[in-house]
């Protein structure tokens, strides 16, 4: 399986794509970020759901999951947020992806094993959980937390079904 994480932002939108290989290990596939740079939101909505696109086609995801929207430090952000977040929703829906939502909450906390770390705490997680050589930008890390969140769900879901518990090991 396949997993594209997404971190949305108006301005910024990280990706990452994670595989689950047989054996219930998660391995690092790519990542980055998506900038949206033009004058008008209009504008940079199109460069969001164009490059969710890009992507998407590039990596050929399984599953899309995505960080739900809960706050933001104004009404203004917060509208901005929903529509960048929709745009990249949109790019998933239009390739029929399966799409799953989480809360920055279970993000966390499936990775860092906290809901209130700090960026730079899930960024080191990732680093970690993933082997990778550098550490990745933040947004491209938010992007990778989600994919790995799903992953443990996924699995989890899986093992529950089969009836023993779940188990997560990452490729190293």
């Amino acid at each position: 399986m396949r997993i594209l994480g997404i971190d949305p932002g108006y301005r910024i939108t990280g990706y990452g794509m994670v595989s689950v290989v047989p054996g219930e290990m998660v391995a690092y596939v790519g990542s980055g970020c998506i900038r949206a740079q033009a004058d008008t939101l209009s504008q940079r909505l199109k460069a969001i759901y164009d490059g969710v696109s890009e992507v998407i086609a590039s990596f050929e995801p399984d599953v899309f999951a995505i960080e739900k929207v809960f706050m933001a430090r104004n009404a203004d952000s917060a509208l901005k947020l929903g529509q960048a977040r929709g745009a990249a929703l949109c790019a998933g829906i239009n390739r029929d992806l399966e799409i799953t939502e989480y809360t920055a909450l279970q993000i966390k906390r499936a990775v860092v094993g906290a809901g209130q770390a700090h960026k730079e705490q899930v960024q080191h997680m990732v680093k970690a959980m993933l082997a990778l050589s550098d550490t990745p930008q933040a947004d491209a890390a938010d992007a990778l937390a989600c994919a790995i969140c799903h992953a443990h769900y996924a699995l989890g879901r899986a093992a529950l079904a089969r009836g023993f518990a779940p188990g997560v090991r990452f490729v190293r």
